[in-house]
């Protein structure tokens, strides 16, 4: 499986033949072209750093064999498109080709009481290859060979990225949602939380447009 990153929240992921997008958010330049060459589009929640609603109408206009997965307000905003915008929650399996994917998690991570949570997924692939929380600090109940970790925004916290590692016990990390951080933000962020760090587990940073093997 290979996984391609692109800027903050959003990731391509390819076995066999088939490829999905997750999260691709208007912070992400080039989510229409990495849409455009999907057969499903992934969606944590209605955040618009996760969910660029006007480009997934559009590609879901533009090409009747996509597919669309998300929570229950994202569906809601794009509506059924000939039944391939499909709701899911936590507990659901489905297939994309050859990817296996399960659906973990509900509710986004706490920014202030004062602003509401939206309902929030994980999405767990190919049988733990790697799992995306979106904006949660979610452990699914399942090993995980590759996690990708949020390490920016409103929501996040170091003390709690570094204990929901300890609860997965990944065997790679992968940083995803760092754009609210400057290169030394995300440098001394990956120092703090990785190897030498408070996980034990090296954090991996890569650029945009970088794609690796799993």
């Amino acid at each position: 499986m290979k996984l391609t990153k692109h800027a903050h929240a959003c990731v391509t992921v390819e076995k066999d033949g088939t490829r999905v997008v997750i999260d691709p958010g208007t912070f992400t330049p080039d989510a229409a072209e990495a849409v455009s060459r999907a057969q499903a589009v992934l969606i944590t929640h209605e955040h618009f750093d996760h969910f660029d609603e006007a480009l997934v109408a559009g590609a879901l206009a533009a090409r009747h064999e996509l597919q669309v997965y998300g929570t229950a307000a994202v569906t809601a905003a794009l509506g059924s498109q000939d039944a391939r915008v499909h709701t899911v929650a936590a507990g659901d399996a489905f297939a994309v080709g050859s990817l296996a994917v399960t659906v973990h998690g509900r509710r986004h991570a706490l920014v202030h009481a004062d602003i509401p949570c939206p309902d929030n997924v994980g999405y767990l692939l190919d049988d733990g290859a790697l799992y995306h929380p979106g904006d949660a600090y979610f452990a699914p109940d399942a090993p995980v060979h590759t996690l990708l970790l949020p390490t920016s925004g409103p929501w996040t916290k170091l003390g709690e990225a570094a204990d929901y590692v300890r609860a997965v016990k990944p065997e790679r990390i992968i940083q995803i949602h760092e754009l609210m951080l400057s290169d030394f933000g995300q440098r001394s962020t990956a120092d703090l939380l990785g190897e030498n760090g408070l996980t034990g587990t090296a954090v991996t940073r890569l650029q945009p447009g970088t794609t690796l093997q799993l």
